[in-house]
C-alpha cells in the first residue's frame, strides 16, 4: 500500500527519488506511465497486470477506447529503483506531466499505485480534493 507524499526534484538526469518505504513493494517491478489528470505513475507489476486487462478489455468498445490504450501502452516504461531509490522518467512522460529539470515535484502514494506530479499542479489538484473531502461531494458513501 502507497500512503503519504513527498517532496522532491528531479535530478539533471531526469531522475526523481522514490521514498524507501516505497521502494521494497517495487521490488518485483514496476512500470511507468501517464496517469489521469496530468501526472505519471507508478505500478508494481501487480498493479500493472490489473490495469492492463482492464484497458485490454476497454479497446474492445470502440476507437476511442482503443486510441486511449494505444496511447497509454506505447507511453509507459517498465522501471526499476537503483540503488540509491532514483527512477527515470522518461522525456516523453516529463513533458505529459509537465515536469522540469531541478524543478519540484511531489511524489504521492494513492493506495495501489505512486503519482508524480510537477508540484504546482499538486497543490491545485490536493486543494480541489480537500474541498471536495469537506462537503463530502459525490462521496457519500466515502466513510469520513
Amino acid at each position: 500500500m502507497f500512503l503519504g507524499q513527498y517532496q522532491h526534484s528531479l535530478d539533471e538526469k531526469g531522475r526523481v527519488i522514490l521514498p524507501a518505504k516505497f521502494r521494497t513493494q517495487l521490488e518485483g517491478g514496476a512500470y511507468m506511465a501517464r496517469g489521469l489528470d496530468g501526472c505519471v505513475v507508478v505500478y508494481p507489476t501487480d498493479e500493472w497486470e490489473r490495469v492492463s486487462n482492464n484497458m485490454r478489455e476497454l479497446m474492445t468498445r470502440g476507437t476511442q477506447q482503443r486510441q486511449a490504450a494505444r496511447s497509454f501502452f506505447a507511453g509507459a516504461a517498465e522501471v526499476a529503483p537503483d540503488r540509491q531509490g532514483r527512477v527515470p522518467v522518461p522525456v516523453h512522460l516529463r513533458e505529459f506531466a509537465d515536469l522540469s529539470i531541478e524543478r519540484e515535484v511531489v511524489v504521492a502514494g494513492v493506495l495501489s499505485r505512486i503519482e508524480i506530479w510537477d508540484a504546482e499542479r499538486w497543490t491545485q489538484r490536493e486543494q480541489e480534493g480537500e474541498q471536495a473531502i469537506s462537503a463530502a461531494e459525490g462521496i457519500a458513501d466515502f466513510g469520513l
